[in-house]
């Protein structure tokens, strides 16, 4: 008699979702989906939802063992980013790990308890990442965050138009996707509508905007002699030293600097949740780009070189969704889907798990305006809070550093405004918060 282990098989594989019961005994000559024949009798009961997990219970002695060399390349990279999600999503939604929240702390209460979290991320995706650039694992010039034309007017308007909107929407890219998994209807609202406008200022109604008027702008940095926007680079260039020799000082510099600014603090020592944020968070940026950039270097079938970002993946995730048997998933799309079904298992099983919906009608306005400004903002200047602060900032890209700052501007003034909107109209709110800021003077 055969044994259990030979009638009994289990693969996962990244294809439509489809339970199969196969038993030998009646003849019938079929053709698996390796291409190999079989005598057997078929039973089959599909069920096609997602082209995420497809599980295949066999009774058959001779069905070929799927092991994960087999899949191709993409699959597994998307399998890793959506297990690296899934923890993402979880930790996030147990620690409250919320960047426009930490803003919000420092701006309101002078607590930048939280922000460490976020510069305690930044150090670690920085260091990791730079050594494996070092050691020759990942080349990080090939990644978006890097290239030669510097987008400075995009970087800089598309910034602000993401902190503005992550204000108003009561959350960042990563913090939307988080609240979708516990419940929060306002959440959904915004997700749908920042991938809608993500993916029409990609490759839709928008893309002319983004190409025909900011495309122009861009500064062209191979014509002044710098192959690229690292800011190693650009200070190699101007100092006359070896790009790696900078890049190992800057990334050093950045590195244990942010990691030292974020652990000099008692308060941030003593909060366990934070450390495990920002510890978690940078660990899976660095994983990221190992995935992509390691497993995923492949000569017959490469992987696009990224790591972490919640912006445009958002627009490709509700496309994949919507065209699913003629698409394929990718990285991104894997990383979104995690998020969230890491976020909502948590939120079950800690008991966490509310629905939320909008109190009025400015409270929708407010959240549907936010996922247009974040859809737009965040193509525009490459990514969001994690996109560009976390994983571009790993790469050590300038427009990175300048996004993460304009995210950070267009997030505190919008705090300021509604603030002093609240006794007084918009601009005067508006030149009394760029006097907070030290942007403005102060009115007299």
């Amino acid at each position: 008699m055969e044994s259990r282990a030979e009638i009994f098989q289990l693969s996962i594989n990244f294809t439509p979702v489809r339970i199969s019961w196969r038993a030998p005994g009646l003849l019938q000559k079929s053709e698996s989906r390796n291409g190999r024949g079989g005598d057997f009798a078929t039973q089959r009961i599909s069920i096609l939802s997602s082209q995420l997990i497809s599980i295949s219970v066999n009774l058959d002695s001779d069905s070929d063992k799927k092991t994960m060399e087999e899949w191709s390349i993409v699959h597994k990279v998307a399998l890793l980013g959506f297990l690296g999600a899934l923890i993402f999503g979880a930790v996030a939604n147990k620690t409250h790990f919320c960047i426009m929240g930490s803003i919000s702390d420092w701006i309101n209460m002078g607590s930048r308890v939280r922000f460490r979290a976020w510069m305690l991320s930044i150090g670690i995706a920085i260091l990791g990442s730079q050594a494996m650039g070092q050691f020759g694992w990942i080349d990080l010039d090939t990644t978006m965050y890097r290239g030669s034309s510097f987008g400075l007017a995009g970087f800089l308007i598309g910034g602000i138009l993401f902190g503005v909107g992550m204000t108003l929407g009561a959350g960042c890219g990563q913090r939307t996707l988080v609240r979708v998994g516990g419940g929060n209807l306002k959440s959904l609202v915004v997700l749908i509508v920042m991938a809608i406008t993500a993916y029409m200022t990609l490759r839709g109604l928008l893309a002319p905007v983004r190409i025909d008027i900011f495309g122009p702008l861009s500064i062209d940095l191979e014509s002044q002699g710098i192959s690229n926007q690292g800011i190693e680079t650009i200070l190699a260039h101007w100092v006359g030293v070896s790009g790696q020799t900078m890049a190992i000082v800057v990334a050093l510099v950045l590195g244990l600097g942010t990691v030292i600014y974020a652990l000099k603090d008692k308060g941030f020592r003593a909060s366990g949740d934070n450390i495990l944020a920002g510890v978690t968070i940078g660990v899976l940026v660095v994983g990221a780009w190992y995935a992509t950039g390691v497993i995923g270097n492949d000569d017959f079938e490469p992987v696009p070189v990224e790591a972490l970002t919640f912006v445009a993946p958002t627009g490709n995730t509700v496309n994949y969704l919507m065209t699913w048997t003629g698409a394929e998933i990718n990285f991104g799309i894997a990383v979104v889907l995690g998020m969230i079904l890491g976020s909502f298992l948590y939120a079950v099983f800690s008991g966490n798990f509310r629905v939320e919906a909008f109190a009025n009608r400015a409270d929708m306005r407010n959240h549907l305006v936010a996922g247009v400004l974040m859809g737009f903002g965040g193509v525009l200047s490459f990514g969001c809070t994690i996109g560009q602060g976390v994983s571009g900032m790993s790469t050590l890209a300038l427009g990175s550093l300048v996004t993460l700052l304009s995210i950070m501007l267009g997030s505190a003034l919008t705090m300021k405004i509604q603030y002093y909107m609240l006794d007084d109209g918009f601009w005067s709110s508006l030149r009394q918060s760029l006097a907070d800021l030290r942007l403005f003077p102060a009115p007299k």
